[in-house]
């Protein structure tokens, strides 16, 4: 079986996924994008970013990240790297927008408004992770890995 062939429902899956999670994100939300129950939001140390990405969500404010979604998805995205050292950036690509509409999904955050929030997170929590995930996929940031929303 080629190799096309076997990924060519991985990339129809992580396309249908963005945007599924595109369709269904509103911004008409007046409240906290946090879970109740969960920690501290992570906030940025206010350093200029090169992502080019908003730094505010579409309300004005800040996206937050809790230290425990924070360590989501570094554990989300530390398995992968095996993989992205050998396959292309192109796949890569595609598995980085699967991880992280994953995880935003499961903590109910609306990502297409700050893409630039993976970088910050990933900065923050696990640089390690985001060097090597940067090496693989030849990307200058994790936000130009993502789709737009």
């Amino acid at each position: 079986m080629s190799r096309w062939i076997r990924r060519v429902p991985v990339l129809v899956a992580a396309v249908g996924a963005v945007a599924l999670v595109a369709a269904c994100g509103d911004n008409s939300s007046t409240g906290s994008s946090q879970p109740q129950g969960s920690g501290s939001p992570l906030t940025s140390t206010g350093a200029p970013t090169t992502t080019g990405a908003p730094s505010t969500s579409a309300n004005g404010s800040q996206l937050n990240v809790t230290a425990d979604q924070a360590k989501q998805l570094c554990d989300m995205l530390r398995p992968q790297l095996s993989d992205w050292r050998v396959q292309t950036p192109t796949m890569d690509k595609i598995s980085l927008n699967a991880t992280v509409v994953q995880w935003a999904a499961q903590n109910g955050l609306f990502l297409p408004n700050e893409r630039g929030v993976v970088d910050r997170v990933t900065t923050q929590s696990c640089s390690d992770v985001r060097d090597e995930a940067l090496k693989a996929i030849e990307i200058p940031n994790l936000s130009a890995g993502l789709v737009a929303g």
